[in-house]
């Protein structure tokens, strides 16, 4: 599991540029037997027909990354940019960058005569020059290898969200039986609008949806208040700011946790969202939910992870769609 996690998240993939990361998912589940289709806006999606008598259920983890794209280059070779997806200044400065061929750079600040005057468009990056490196409109991401403490913490980027597509293939690796007609998807531009969510969920039309992303924690110094933390198991996510989960969805996880003791916590979120936030309105609407993994550092190169959270996500959601639906 951790040898596939740093595949994951060491492959480029930023919000429409998921092609590689695709291509890794697939072989993954065409060694399961599984033969994956890739719709028009780059979806990656299966389908595990179960038994009989069950909920057609969507499960959705997205493949692209947050990213950089190159808006101006001079010269000199200094690359202007804009931000694709959520990203912060200060998170930015100093930072190792990653384009598609390989080239590399770092991320420096013209002179500031005060710090508060940081901002994006006070950044630019620096490939080494002198000739441009780079040319305008294309992507890069943060480059920052997968690392662990020795134990059971693992800290990359990206694991926003590979680290979902993680529990969503191991979880499709584990599931002997299911009642229930289970579709996975594996979407592109979440990190820009959950734009493939709401193909994937147009598409697939299920009955019950789950989206699998990770969630921030309230476990570090002066943290926003939250009741989730690193190695407390599952969240079970109650609300976010797109998505007020349903409540037999919140049932359905609640009691498949509590029936084979897994670890797991309840996760108000009050900021952000996930691709169930696009599915559940899709169509005549979807009873929609999340398995989050807690996650510190959220939409930086350090993003942590905790790997019994990582398992309890798997556990949870293989009982879950083990027996029918309460």
């Amino acid at each position: 599991m951790k040898d596939l996690l740093a595949r994951l998240t060491d492959t480029f993939g930023p919000s429409g540029r998921e092609d590689a990361v695709r291509r890794v998912i697939g072989a993954e589940l065409e060694a399961m037997g599984q033969r994956p289709l890739t719709d028009a806006l780059g979806n990656l999606v299966a389908v595990l027909p179960g038994r009989g008598g069950g909920a057609r259920i969507l499960l959705a983890a997205h493949m692209d990354e947050i990213g950089l794209i190159v808006t101006h280059v001079d010269e000199h070779g200094f690359a202007r940019f804009a931000p694709v997806g959520g990203h912060s200044p200060q998170t930015l400065l100093g930072q190792r960058v990653r384009f598609f061929d390989g080239t590399t750079g770092t991320i420096g600040a013209e002179r500031l005569d005060d710090p508060k005057d940081l901002r994006i468009d006070r950044l630019f990056i620096d490939c080494g020059g002198p000739r441009p490196a780079v040319r305008v409109g294309e992507m890069c991401a943060f480059a920052a290898p997968m690392a662990s403490d020795g134990g059971d913490r693992w800290m990359s980027h990206a694991m926003d969200d590979r680290v979902g597509c993680l529990v969503l293939l191991e979880a499709a690796r584990a599931l002997r039986d299911t009642p229930h007609e289970v579709h996975l998807a594996f979407t592109v531009q979440e990190e820009v609008g959950l734009r493939g969510a709401r193909t994937a969920g147009y598409t697939a039309d299920p009955e019950l949806a789950l989206a699998i992303d990770v969630t921030a924690t309230g476990d570090t110094p002066k943290a926003r208040t939250m009741d989730v933390s690193l190695g407390k198991g599952a969240a079970i996510k109650v609300r976010d700011n797109s998505l007020l989960a349903h409540p037999y969805v919140l049932g359905w996880l609640r009691g498949a946790a509590e029936r084979r003791g897994i670890p797991h916590q309840m996760e108000v979120l009050e900021f952000g969202g996930t691709d169930a936030g696009a599915i559940h309105t899709v169509r005549a609407g979807v009873r929609s939910g999340a398995v989050s993994i807690p996650c510190r550092h959220v939409h930086t190169p350090g993003e942590m992870v905790d790997a019994g959270d990582v398992r309890a996500c798997v556990d949870l959601l293989v009982e879950a769609l083990t027996a029918p639906l309460p």
